[in-house]
């Protein structure tokens, strides 16, 4: 249990990091890429395996952490762009309810049960995500107001369903931190190839800050997915109620701050949208 909170506490905290980058002018991108250097040299740091480079594409994790780490490096930045033009609760909304996709890929891949409720749970989640997005109470949400919010919630999902898959596959409890450092590595080489292309078209801009911003954003980063990954491993706790917990509590957790420290206002709209995104997570995992 420990290690669900230590999870939860520090997954609440990378989208405080990432309103922060807003209120510094730190460049998101920049700051990612050096986020994965940073969470790369945790993963080596901390890992007990003899594993060379010219070995681990040959681990029957390799594939899975590859796209991982693609996903990671879309859906962070994602992450940053929702946080910053739409405020923490939408993107902590848009990222948390997501569990409904993991759920979804367990029906198909684990033969899980689906019902009246876990169906219900899901379409409230998608009219979660539409009204935490809401600027008004009084006019239609705007379509480019969801766009991110979307983005971060299918990607999200994406992340959880692949993590989980590959994890109870192929990743032993001894592997876990190179099996991490592989998907940070992946990800870290990624965003280097967006920022050459940028330097290419002449839209690079260096400052000293964003090294700062990514390693503010790398060591909480990492050490979310590795207590995430140890609660996964806890015996007696099936996942779909792990996640269940997390993700309420950093929707919770977030929504705090971001009333508290960043005096975000929320308008009925958005108080609704976040009661249904808590709703709906209970219904499709829990029931």
């Amino acid at each position: 249990m420990i290690y669900l909170v230590l999870s939860i506490l520090i997954s609440s905290l990378l989208f405080v990091i990432f309103k922060l980058f807003d209120v510094f002018k730190i460049n998101t991108l920049q700051a990612i890429v050096v986020n994965y250097v940073i969470a790369l040299s945790f993963g080596l740091s901390t890992s007990t395996s003899s594993l060379s480079v010219v070995e681990i594409p040959k681990q029957p994790w390799f594939l899975g952490a590859f796209c991982l780490g693609f996903l990671f490096i879309l859906v962070f930045n994602v992450m940053g762009i929702t946080a910053q033009k739409n405020g923490l609760s939408v993107a902590s909304v848009a990222g948390k309810m997501s569990v409904v996709i993991p759920v979804v890929f367990g029906v198909f891949i684990y033969n899980e049960s689906v019902g009246f409720f876990k169906v219900i749970g899901i379409l409230l989640a998608l009219i979660a995500v539409y009204l935490s997005s809401a600027k008004s109470d009084t006019t239609p949400v705007k379509f480019k107001n969801l766009v991110f919010p979307l983005l971060l919630f299918v990607g999200s999902g994406c992340i959880d369903a692949g993590l989980k898959y590959v994890e109870s596959t192929s990743v032993s409890d001894a592997a876990v931190p190179m099996f991490l450092a592989t998907i940070f590595g992946c990800a870290f080489v990624l965003g280097v190839f967006v920022v050459v292309i940028q330097m290419i078209n002449g839209k690079f801009q260096f400052q000293f800050k964003n090294i700062l911003g990514g390693i503010a954003l790398g060591i909480p980063n990492y050490y979310s997915m590795e207590f995430l990954i140890k609660a996964l491993q806890t015996e007696g706790m099936e996942s779909s109620t792990l996640f269940t917990i997390n993700n309420v509590s950093v929707v919770i957790f977030t929504t705090i701050f971001a009333l508290v420290f960043f005096k975000e206002k929320l308008i009925k709209k958005n108080w609704i949208g976040l009661g249904l995104a808590v709703v709906s997570i209970l219904l499709v995992a829990l029931v």
